[in-house]
């Protein structure tokens, strides 16, 4: 969600920081804000966008070497100024015209702020703003003071401790104006190393996303959970967080540790719009490429394919000791998830269950030691999605397997096996070329254990790999539908209201295509399985509520055909997405757009693509921020 960039340098660090901001932009956020040792502790914040914010610090005159940067989506307290980071302690009882002492950024939530604030009041200290971030920074204030004699690192070392909930921290201090200390648990921080080659060597930063340092440094170090990080000119020292049980109380010991420096390519032209309006329009034309990249490689079907990136080959092993599927995943991921359960059950013959990851670990379940935990995120750093994996772990499910976008990410760490797919950098708020990469990652998992459990003839898997290495091209084919999903967007704008059908498979597809309808275009859409019509949607259906319906030439085609007589007969208006070789035909009340044609099971990630054009150029009709939709964020690193 939000974004942090912190720097130490022998230079003016805030172009940085602000370039920095501007690349983390596209994971959502309601303020922005820069502080840096300018003398003292000066900064500069705004509810608009980061090039406001730019154009205030050149106006003010901001600059310096040290420095932190921030961008808030709202959790605690509204979108103004004074919410917005980083934040300032001055010191107890301080007067207005006292200078500050602490500055410091965070993303996640302290869920027991509202104790720490009474506690830091009863010392006299004002709290300006309404954020559970704002009792950290007097925190680190108050133990600086009365506890860690000075030194900013041990006062942020003992702050932590009593910190309960999700963090990622930078912070400094006017006594040490060359120095920012960083610290995470639950929320991602990674550490940039000030690259030669780059001409950076005598400076260190600190982000939540490896793609705010593009260009900087390309030398990156993944800091674990627990870490603090000591950051100066020509230095830095990680200290892993280990608390050991005690008869009376439990004691929690920070060491020096080593952690691995990796180069990450972590590319700034991702960010380049080219041609296109926004990035999400770029995005979905991106997708035969990122299919095509995604299954780069794939000459048969191996377990193999699922096996971590370093370490020894697992993936048969567990492939073959496992005999369910759980996937974990929120919003679209779940949707990719929902898809995979009809592949997984019909062609590997596996049981298989479909979880919301953000519900999975509050409610009771009944863990089965020889299941494979799936789980399925773009980021990697989602922590509903890595919370309820770590549950599963807990309750002995040691099987996982994560489908994910990001090499490097927490998840894939995590997991015993990955897959990660190679959609790129997704910039746009509402996911689509990281969801078709999903399905068809996921629709490899499902041939990889249809072959262990004897299910995959040699000729299937050549038709399977045939079909899929033909995608990119069957994806080009259904873009060129875009005119046609511009006249159905022009009358979508003039509604408030939507419904979505789909049968089988694609009842997961309609729940996708409503989902990036309401996400972008703010129309209320609603997604069901099509058969469900007569026992409640059908109520809502007259000549003002449009119906999509995605109808592929499959089993249950004449199926569907009845339920949308069924909207018919009620005056309602369908827009029916049919294959190639489908019988439907347009008439009055039913418009029609036929995709090339049927391609069997791999048929929803064709079908998806019309409906992510159809959101798209609907919202620009109405005129909506496609790329930033209000009130949500890209990566979703708190609860």
């Amino acid at each position: 969600m939000c974004g942090i960039v912190a720097a130490v340098s022998d230079r003016n660090i805030v172009p940085i920081l602000v370039q920095g901001l501007q690349r983390l932009e596209y994971r959502g956020y309601d303020s922005c804000g820069v502080a840096v040792w300018q003398g003292g502790l000066k900064r500069g914040r705004s509810t608009a966008r980061v090039a406001e914010l730019t154009q205030e610090l050149q106006a003010d005159g901001i600059q310096g070497g040290t420095g932190i940067a921030h961008t808030r989506w709202a959790t605690h307290g509204v979108p103004a100024v004074k919410n917005a980071h980083p934040h300032f302690s001055h010191g107890p009882k301080a007067l207005a015209s006292d200078a500050a002492r602490v500055a410091l950024v965070h993303n996640g939530i302290i869920e027991n702020h509202d104790e720490l604030r009474a506690q830091l009041q009863a010392q006299g200290y004002v709290f300006d703003s309404q954020t559970d971030t704002e009792v950290i920074v007097h925190l680190i204030d108050s133990v600086y003071e009365s506890q860690a004699k000075g030194d900013l690192l041990q006062a942020v070392q003992l702050a932590v401790q009593q910190l309960h909930g999700a963090y990622a921290i930078a912070v400094f201090h006017k006594n040490e104006p060359q120095r920012v200390v960083g610290a995470r648990a639950g929320s991602p921080l990674i550490l940039g190393v000030g690259s030669e080659q780059l001409g950076a060597k005598h400076e260190n930063f600190l982000a939540s996303d490896a793609m705010a340092l593009a260009g900087v440094t390309d030398q990156i170090v993944y800091l674990e959970e627990g870490d603090v990080v000591d950051l100066q000119v020509n230095a830095y020292t990680v200290y892993g967080r280990t608390t050991t049980e005690a008869t009376s109380a439990p004691t929690t010991v920070f060491a020096k540790v080593e952690r691995p420096v990796r180069t990450v390519q972590a590319h700034s032209g991702a960010a380049d719009l080219g041609p296109y309006r926004h990035y999400m329009q770029k995005e979905i034309f991106e997708q035969p490429r990122a299919i095509a990249d995604t299954l780069e490689g794939v000459e048969a079907i191996v377990p193999e394919l699922f096996d971590p990136l370093s370490g020894p080959a697992k993936a048969a092993q567990v492939f073959k000791d496992i005999d369910s599927v759980l996937i974990l995943a929120c919003g679209t991921s779940y949707y990719s998830g929902c898809a995979a359960k009809y592949w997984l059950e019909s062609i590997a013959k596996i049981p298989t269950q479909v979880e919301i990851a953000s519900e999975y670990r509050y409610r009771e379940s009944v863990p089965n030691p020889r299941t494979l935990v799936v789980t399925i995120t773009q980021s990697g750093e989602t922590a509903d999605t890595l919370a309820a994996l770590r549950h599963a772990q807990s309750l002995g499910m040691a099987h996982t397997l994560t489908i994910c976008n990001v090499a490097t990410s927490a998840m894939v760490r995590e997991c015993e096996l990955a897959y990660i797919t190679r959609a790129g950098a997704e910039i746009g708020v509402a996911s689509t070329k990281a969801f078709s990469t999903q399905l068809a990652g996921l629709f490899l998992l499902t041939l990889a254990l249809a072959k262990t459990r004897g299910l995959l003839s040699a000729t299937q898997e050549a038709q399977h790999l045939k079909d899929l290495r033909h995608l990119p091209a069957a994806l080009q084919s259904v873009l060129a539908l875009e005119p046609q999903l511009i006249a159905w967007a022009e009358e979508f704008a003039r509604k408030e209201n939507a419904l979505f059908l789909g049968r089988g498979l694609h009842y997961p597809i309609a729940l996708e295509g409503a989902l990036k309808l309401k996400e972008i275009t703010y129309i209320h859409a609603e997604a069901y399985a099509a058969g469900e019509l007569k026992h409640g949607p059908l109520a809502l259906v007259t000549s003002d509520m449009p119906v999509v319906a995605v109808a592929p030439n499959d089993a249950l085609i004449e199926k569907l055909k009845s339920n949308l007589q069924e909207v018919r007969a009620r005056g309602g208006v369908l827009y029916v997405l049919a294959d190639g070789d489908s019988r439907l035909q347009a008439s009055e009340g039913v418009n029609l757009i036929r995709l090339p044609e049927h391609y069997g099971a791999l048929s929803p990630i064709l079908h998806v693509v019309p409906l992510q054009l159809l959101a798209y150029h609907t919202a620009c009709a109405r005129g909506t921020d496609v790329d930033k939709p209000r009130n949500l964020a890209k990566s979703v690193t708190v609860e």
